[in-house]
């Protein structure tokens, strides 16, 4: 089931809620500021919103949604889809709305409007089977290599599933060091059990996936 454009509106025709057409996907730019989203709550509103997405049933659907909806409101952010072109999830401050509509004249940076886009590459039926693969290989990983190694897995899946639509084992070496380097600093909130081992744990969530490491990890 489509998700849907949520209220409230833009005030503008198309692109993002100001109006401007872009394509960019900001869930990993600095959100540590107070008063913009977390990372890992872009991360989850973007999952709420594809399970709303496929659910057949219409209270399903709505409860995805006002699930979506309490968890950005508690950072003073608002959701909808955009529908014009590809779908793409738009995450933008409260304050920019007024009667239900995204007042441009309120918009003092354009950057603190966040996209996701839902098709393409991430299209729905698609990211469902990758991110059902993802979860089971962390599991897999939990089960038979420890708690720790388990949560770092899980994050790695988050990453792969929500950044790159794709299976764990098809990362390229650059982008599992964007993980390591970037993603899971920034994102996973690690303990410092996993912060210790999380090389570690990538090397073994492919050994459980019986397939060779990419890039410099493999050395």
């Amino acid at each position: 089931m489509v998700d849907g454009t949520d209220q409230p509106h833009d005030g503008c025709e198309e692109g993002t809620a100001t109006g401007e057409s872009t394509d960019r996907t900001q869930g990993a730019q600095e959100t540590d500021d107070e008063g913009e989203l977390p990372p890992a709550v872009i991360d989850e509103a973007e999952r709420l919103t594809r399970r709303a997405r496929e659910a057949v049933d219409p209270n399903e659907t709505e409860a995805y949604r006002e699930q979506r909806a309490s968890l950005v409101a508690e950072h003073g952010f608002r959701a909808r889809v955009r529908e014009e072109g590809r779908d793409t999830l738009v995450l933008y401050p409260d304050e920019w709305v007024e009667d239900g509509t995204v007042q441009p004249e309120r918009i003092e940076d354009i950057d603190r409007g966040i996209e996701r886009p839902l098709e393409g590459p991430g299209e729905a039926d698609e990211w469902a089977v990758v991110e059902e693969h993802n979860r089971e290989l962390a599991e897999t990983v939990a089960d038979t290599r420890g708690e720790v190694h388990g949560a770092n897995a899980d994050a790695l899946a988050d990453f792969a599933s929500n950044y790159y639509a794709k299976p764990i084992e098809d990362l390229t070496g650059a982008e599992l060091e964007e993980f390591l380097a970037e993603y899971f600093p920034r994102n996973a909130w690690p303990t410092d059990d996993q912060q210790a081992v999380v090389e570690q744990s990538v090397r073994l969530t492919y050994q459980v996936a019986d397939q060779p490491l990419p890039g410099e990890l493999s050395s």
